[in-house]
């Protein structure tokens, strides 16, 4: 029988395709643009921190982040396959996003869905987060 232990590596690439097909495994591909290969493409391309979850090979989880290592690192994109979540696989992978960039403060923002699960692994909620999808939408 083979091994079906997770393994948790930092790589420095990230396949667009497994990118895809992990979040379409996972609920994340409803929020992202999974039918745009390109743009997932350089979604892939302008990470600078990959940590993946494999287990026999596969790809079952993946932090995408963005980081400065010292100050600030967005994890951007946090999906595990649907058949395996509840087994600690987000907390490995938030764990070994943290371990790579330690004296930087770890941002993410919710799914809906998820909002309740970060405050039980031990990450704050913070209430002061903007954003802007649309530039237009700025008033100056």
């Amino acid at each position: 029988m083979a091994d079906s232990k997770i393994i948790y590596a930092k790589e420095s690439t990230l396949n667009p395709d497994e990118f895809i097909d992990v979040l379409r495994r996972s609920t994340l591909a409803e929020r992202r643009p999974v039918d745009d290969p390109e743009r997932i493409k350089l979604m892939c391309q302008n990470a600078n921190l990959i940590v993946t979850a494999r287990q026999n090979g596969l790809l079952v989880g993946i932090a995408r982040s963005i980081t400065d290592f010292v100050y600030c690192t967005y994890l951007s994109d946090l999906a595990v396959d649907a058949s395996l979540q509840k087994q600690g696989i987000g907390v490995g992978l938030i764990k070994e996003t943290k371990k790579h960039s330690m004296p930087a403060k770890l941002i993410l923002l919710s799914a809906p869905a998820a909002v309740n699960y970060y405050p039980k692994i031990g990450m704050k909620r913070h209430e002061h987060c903007f954003m802007l999808d649309d530039i237009t939408d700025l008033e100056t």
